[in-house]
């Protein structure tokens, strides 16, 4: 009897087991969209969307917010298909604007939300007056479905809408068959340059769009309860919109929807973590915002447009709308060390950049949204030593041109600059020297802006006419010299009380990028432990902001915590920036950091759950904390397959390998690896 009992347990424990696999939430189900979409506190949206494509379908509400959505808003003025999420200025996208109404015509009023869900691909919302919208995404193709009441109704369209004002043109053609064909041009972030998105719509009605210029209607049978709308995105010609848009002609919502999840799924599966449930459904709602640009502007037959505006061919993938400036530390290396084989297409495509004319901020002819291109040159360097193939060859002429537009010009400036000249050593041997002469030549700069902590505008934003930081921030924006930091600071304990300064009196500022990488300046100071509380401390603990994405420093700091699972998350100003503040809290969690993007060396601290896998390509690394606890913050010992590395550093053919990485934990500091840091130092000339 107790044999069978025994039996009996174990076969109902397997049966459980079982049960709870086939109903465990999926990473899609544990993604907060709404995460960041309140205030100005990210700037992001619920958007319908797919990974790394530019088309994104959400509501357009009033008062306007940077993603032309605001949480909190109940008055909806349509529903737009594109927008740049998490980026400054005054945001980007918002075109086609589409919008449901009631009656003869529409009444010129805003529709008034009465309730909203959405997730990783989808979003639904219920307005005033019995109508139900629903959209889903997957690749280039949006589909809408209208649920009414009885009686008369019908569709508008503004092909001229775009956030502030940002518009240009459109032109399009309707067919005996009611699709509407055509390309809208729109300026980019900021307003600098000029990006097209070519498109095809279809609806689900006997009647045709009625109108002139940009505005059109659709009125809809009085006995129409339900519609759908569909539309196509392509970065080349509206012709392959127009394909696109057929392919999916029998689409329902549903399976739009199912696809577009399971899209969203296989991206989010790229690192299973472990641990504490709310701080896994942050993780995977920041996880989220990482993997939507750059957007994929290559059709099926290899054609895309070049920033030259030509039609060009290529064997892989192509990806344009970047933001480089602001996520080349964080988000770009989490791509390659997630998803290796799209990282070769990615780098490919900045390597285009050089080929077909690249800008600082956007030209006259991108193909996509986008923000900016500065240290692109970084990026190709960092990929080459990652052994991606950059295309070097065939980009040489125009990598040497590029330095001719270098600025120099201001402090902070100059500093990102000789940054981008060290790039420039390693890409080019032969020149070498020259190259790290200028780079090196940050140090007569530095000594006479940095230096001197003394004078009355050290504190103050944009001081100097730098760009959103102070003299504080921007002074340890030397990566690529951190030995050479230390000596100019006046040694080792002067350089660690400055550091200690920095932090302890909240002189940081991380509602933007420029000192996102300062707490890495610690490994090459007199207490080294200190990088691994303070990055735990800065993704999970609260702490206390006084300086502002607005340019200004506050009397009354922010006091919470940067990370919020919520619509009011981030630091008040702080921006997203396409995945760059996100993708730092990503890297956080798994223990890893570049000091210097360009050398493939990783900072190791304690991971932020017990248990990580990260399936890299066919390679798997698993990250494991021994003596997890959220109090332990610092780093005892580092196994690498069973293997003591006695370091702190890591280096990426290490991680390239897969394995076990095994990080054993202490509350206490530890001297562990201390004598062996990597830091970077121009005087090795490497």
């Amino acid at each position: 009897m107790k044999k069978y009992l025994r039996q009996l347990s174990t076969s109902f424990l397997m049966s459980f087991i079982s049960f709870l696999a086939l109903h465990a939430q999926t990473k899609t189900e544990l993604t907060n969209v709404f995460l960041g979409s309140s205030g100005d506190h990210g700037q992001l949206s619920p958007a319908a969307s797919s990974p790394f494509h530019q088309m994104s379908i959400a509501p357009q509400t009033y008062p306007t917010l940077h993603m032309g959505y605001e949480h909190l808003a109940k008055e909806i003025l349509g529903f737009t298909h594109n927008r740049f999420e998490g980026v400054g200025c005054k945001g980007s996208g918002g075109l086609i604007l589409i919008k449901p109404f009631l009656g003869l015509q529409d009444d010129g009023k805003p529709l008034i939300k009465e309730q909203e869900k959405a997730g990783p691909g989808y979003y639904d919302i219920a307005l005033k007056g019995r109508i139900k919208a629903q959209f889903a995404v997957h690749e280039n193709f949006g589909i809408h479905q209208y649920t009414f009441p009885e009686g008369e109704k019908g569709l508008t369209l503004d092909l001229a809408h775009a956030f502030n004002g940002a518009f240009v043109s459109n032109s399009y053609t309707i067919d005996k068959n009611g699709i509407i064909k055509g390309t809208v041009r729109s300026k980019t972030t900021c307003g600098v340059g000029i990006y097209s998105v070519h498109y095809a719509i279809s609806a689900t009605s006997s009647n045709l769009w009625i109108g002139r210029d940009n505005h059109l209607t659709l009125h809809l049978d009085k006995q129409v309860k339900k519609t759908t709308l569909r539309i196509a995105f392509s970065a080349v010609s509206p012709n392959y919109a127009e394909a696109t848009l057929n392919i999916n002609s029998n689409k329902t919502y549903d399976q739009v929807k199912t696809a577009s999840d399971n899209r969203w799924e296989s991206y989010l599966m790229g690192i299973i973590v472990k641990g504490d449930p709310d701080r896994e459904k942050l993780f995977y709602s920041l996880l989220y915002r990482t993997l939507q640009s750059p957007y994929q502007i290559n059709e099926s037959d290899g054609n895309y447009r070049g920033t030259d505006g030509q039609v060009h061919q290529s064997k892989g993938r192509r990806y344009h709308g970047w933001a480089i400036w602001d996520n080349y530390k964080t988000q770009l290396p989490l791509l390659e060390l997630l998803y290796p084989q799209q990282y070769q297409n990615i780098v490919s495509s900045v390597s285009d950049l050089y080929r077909y004319g690249k800008f600082d901020f956007a030209g006259p002819n991108e193909p996509a949204n986008s923000v900016r291109t500065e240290h692109a040159a970084v990026v190709l360097l960092d990929a080459s030593k990652k052994g991606y193939d950059i295309h070097l060859a065939t980009i040489r002429d125009s990598l040497v041109h590029d330095t001719l537009r270098f600025d120099f010009s201001k402090p902070d400036k100059y500093l990102e600059a000789a940054y981008d000249m060290w790039a420039m050593a390693g890409l080019f041997q032969a020149e070498r020297k020259h190259y790290l002469d200028r780079a090196n030549s940050y140090r007569t700069v530095w000594l006479k802006e940095f230096k001197d902590l003394n004078r009355p505008d050290v504190d103050r934003m944009s001081a100097r006419n730098m760009y959103q930081g102070t003299i504080r921030q921007y002074r340890w924006n030397v990566p690529f010299d951190m030995q050479g930091l230390v000596d100019l600071a006046g040694g080792k304990e002067t350089f660690t009380a400055q550091l200690d300064d920095f932090f302890d009196h909240h002189y940081f500022n991380r509602a933007n990028e420029p000192d996102i990488q300062s707490p890495i300046s610690y490994y090459g100071s007199s207490k080294p432990s200190r990088y691994q509380s303070l990055i735990r401390e800065l993704a999970l603990d609260t702490v206390i902001q006084y300086y502002f994405n607005d340019n200004s420093r506050g009397i009354d700091p922010f006091i919470d915590r940067i990370y919020k699972n919520q619509p009011k998350a981030f630091v008040r100003t702080m921006d997203d920036d396409a995945g760059a503040m996100s993708g730092w809290f990503i890297l956080t969690a798994l223990g890893l950091h570049q000091p210097l993007i360009g050398q493939p060396i990783y900072y190791v601290s304690v991971p932020l759950f017990p248990e990580i896998v990260v399936q890299r390509g066919e390679q798997k690394l698993k990250i494991k904390v021994l003596n997890y606890s959220d109090k332990n913050s610092y780093v005892k010992r580092i196994l690498l397959n069973g293997k003591d590395i006695n370091r702190i550093w890591i280096h990426h053919e290490e991680l390239d390998k897969g394995g076990l990485l095994e990080i054993e934990a202490s509350a206490e500091p530890s001297t562990y690896g201390t004598a062996n840091i990597w830091v970077s130092d121009l005087k090795q000339r490497d």
